[in-house]
């Protein structure tokens, strides 16, 4: 009976192993996605900081 039972863990097992085949590797295609930009470019981070020095000198 244990050899029965080994048996069929074991089949169960291979055939799981193999239940694909050998099938070509498909190589997926790269998806580049190009990021939004606005017009005002790298301006908003200085006017920023313009602003944050302005407010701490009027103060």
């Amino acid at each position: 009976m244990k050899k029965l039972a080994l048996a069929a863990a074991l089949s169960l097992a291979t055939s799981t192993a193999f239940a694909g085949g050998m099938v070509q590797p498909v190589m997926e295609e790269e998806v580049v996605v190009n990021g939004t930009s606005s017009s005002a470019g790298g301006v908003v981070v200085p006017l920023l900081l313009l602003l944050v020095v302005a407010a701490a000198a009027a103060n």
